[in-house]
């Protein structure tokens, strides 16, 4: 016992001194391997795993003895930083050489930059009456997405709701000359940011104080005759100077008289123009004096080239079409028609003559608003996978909301649209009583003509629990006949692109047209042989025709269900986003506007 505790501490010294000199013997080792230059770095980094792990070790045993500890844990630093540096340069070489890579790849995608300053009557959600406040509310964010710069300049009206007159911001304000005699009015700037656009807001109570945005000729030819100029001076003294300046149907055509004359020798006078006709109907006609003061354009602009119609009457419109480089319509289809005399609406000869700057881009819908996936509107949301499933569960809150018999098996029609004469809805009143039986809803919502009002009406308390006419435009009941109806109605007479059968398609309601405007470029023909196509369609505008494209749909939809699912999938998964209209209408922006 006694002499093993007297050669216990000889022993442990032993044991020590043998680590101690295989660690240096090892850090030697090391040493020598690190002045290699020809070492390879992978081996580098293994060997720098290694001798970490092994000197860690050793530091935890021999942390009883100060000198030894003193003596390996020098090396073991020395070494760390030598083994260290070189391992952090190879990973942040690594971490930064995909970044690189990422903003190559992207910035392409985005294409050349260039400014547009969009110019019409109505933008939504600021004041919405038609197609054309859809259009230049989801136009321009998708053209932001684009590398665009885009701003937006429609009028102060009273009607825009208070949440965003608070949030607007005064930019300034002048006097303008406008009348053929000289006289000044006021100019006021207004402006909002949202989505990446700038909205820029014409402020004058003189013509925008009323409720509406329209009222009538006597008072409208004054009001967009200031609007058309101010916007032109409003850019000026912003000192923006656009590229191109879009401006939209008659209540901004004389955008691009004043570019080409009043504003000539100014830096927005330089921008290429565009007019897009939303609708062909609508023209901006009224008496030639009335137009030539208020306007002030000079007199040689009023001719039957230019302005001039029917010798005593001056066109806005017209004269939008004769100045601006190019003119858009809202399909391709549409394009062609109005160079027709059944649809060129008094205009015919005149788009003719200047066919070569006719150019027909289909419009799109904004698919974060009509997205039944996220729609809080609706009872339950749906995508591709559960449509089918959901729809039903959607068609029962329908039914029930609006005072209809609630039966799933029941098909349900449903019809949104202003009640005029345009819509095709002389053709729905034929066929009503045909249509309606026992399995069959229908569902109609708008207001208009009092004519179709009054009708509906009647067929309402004709068929009780089976026929709804809201007389009215509601958006949430609109949100719930897309999610909620089987088919939608949109028979029209003309047609120059159409949002409903676009809204209706990403809601999986099939739609039932007529092939003209957009509605014949949107909607592909159901094929009962091969179970493609996404709608049912008819050509002539007759009652007869579109009562044979009801009953198609209705043999689909109780004959052969799978099929008709088939359908509204195909439907659902059609494109109807901004995304490929934005790109033709950028391509044409930069078309214009050269850069060498």
């Amino acid at each position: 016992m006694l002499c093993y505790n007297y050669f216990k501490p000889i022993t442990v010294y032993i044991t020590v001194c043998k680590i101690v000199l295989e660690r240096i013997i090892l850090f030697k080792r090391l040493e020598i391997s690190m002045r290699k230059k020809t070492l390879p770095k992978s081996t580098a980094k293994k060997s720098t795993r290694k001798s970490t792990k092994k000197t860690t070790a050793s530091t935890v045993k021999t942390t009883a003895v100060k000198q030894t500890t003193v003596e390996t844990t020098e090396p073991v630093k020395q070494t760390t930083v030598e083994k260290t540096e070189p391992v952090e340069s190879n990973n942040l070489a690594e971490q930064t050489k995909p970044v690189e890579t990422n903003n190559v790849v992207e910035m392409p995608d985005l294409g050349p930059r260039r400014s547009v300053a969009f110019i019409g009557s109505e933008c939504y959600p600021f004041v919405k009456t038609g197609g054309l406040g859809d259009v230049m509310s989801a136009l321009p964010k998708a053209l932001a997405k684009l590398n665009m710069d885009v701003k937006v300049i429609i009028p102060r009206y009273k009607c825009i709701p208070q949440r965003f007159q608070e949030k607007m911001e005064y930019k300034g304000s002048f006097y303008m000359d406008l009348c053929s005699d000289g006289k000044q009015y006021y100019v006021g700037i207004m402006e909002y940011q949202e989505d990446g656009v700038v909205y820029d807001f014409i402020d004058n109570d003189e013509f925008f104080s009323w409720g509406n945005p329209y009222t009538n000729l006597v008072d409208d030819i004054p009001k967009f005759c200031y609007f058309a100029k101010a916007a032109l001076a409003a850019l000026n003294y912003l000192d923006w100077t656009p590229d191109v300046v879009h401006c939209h149907d008659w209540q901004a055509a004389l955008v691009p008289l004043y570019l080409r004359t009043c504003f000539e020798n100014t830096n927005v006078g330089h921008a290429s123009a565009i007019l897009t006709i939303h609708n062909l109907r609508f023209q901006g006609v009224y008496d030639r004096k009335t137009i030539q003061y208020w306007s002030g354009l000079p007199d040689y602009v009023f001719n039957k080239d230019c302005m001039v119609q029917n010798w005593l009457d001056a066109n806005m419109l017209k004269g939008g079409i004769t100045y601006c480089n190019k003119v858009t319509t809202v399909s391709n289809t549409y394009a062609w028609e109005i160079q027709t005399d059944e649809y060129g609406e008094g205009l015919a000869e005149h788009l003719r003559y200047h066919k070569d700057k006719i150019l027909g881009i289909v419009n799109g819908i904004d698919t974060d608003i009509w997205n039944p996936a996220t729609d809080k509107l609706l009872k339950a949301n749906y995508d591709t996978k559960s449509a089918i499933k959901n729809k039903v569960t959607n068609k029962k809150a329908l039914q029930e909301s609006l005072g209809l018999d609630v039966d799933e098996n029941k098909m349900v029609i449903g019809l949104i649209s202003r009640l005029t004469n345009q819509k095709g809805l002389d053709l729905v009143n034929a066929i009503i009583p045909g249509i309606m039986d026992e399995y069959t809803q229908v569902v109609v919502l708008g207001t208009g003509d009092a004519e179709y009002e009054n009708t509906f009406r009647y067929y309402e308390n004709k068929y009780k629990g089976s026929f709804c006419a809201y007389i009215a435009y509601n958006e949430n009941v609109a949100h719930n006949i897309y999610a909620g109806c089987d088919a939608l109605l949109v028979p029209s007479r003309f047609e120059p692109c159409g949002l409903t059968q676009l809204i209706a398609m990403r809601y999986g309601a099939v739609p039932i047209v007529r092939e003209t405007g957009g509605l014949k470029d949107t909607v592909q023909p159901y094929n009962v042989f091969e179970n493609t196509g996404n709608g049912f369609t008819f050509d002539r505008y007759e009652s007869g025709l579109l009562y044979d494209a009801v009953n198609r749909a209705k043999t689909l939809y109780f004959e052969n269900r799978k099929c008709w699912d088939d359908t509204v999938i195909r439907d659902m998964e059609k494109d109807v986003s901004w995304e490929q209209s934005a790109k033709q209408y950028k391509d044409m922006y930069v078309g214009l506007t050269p850069r060498y």
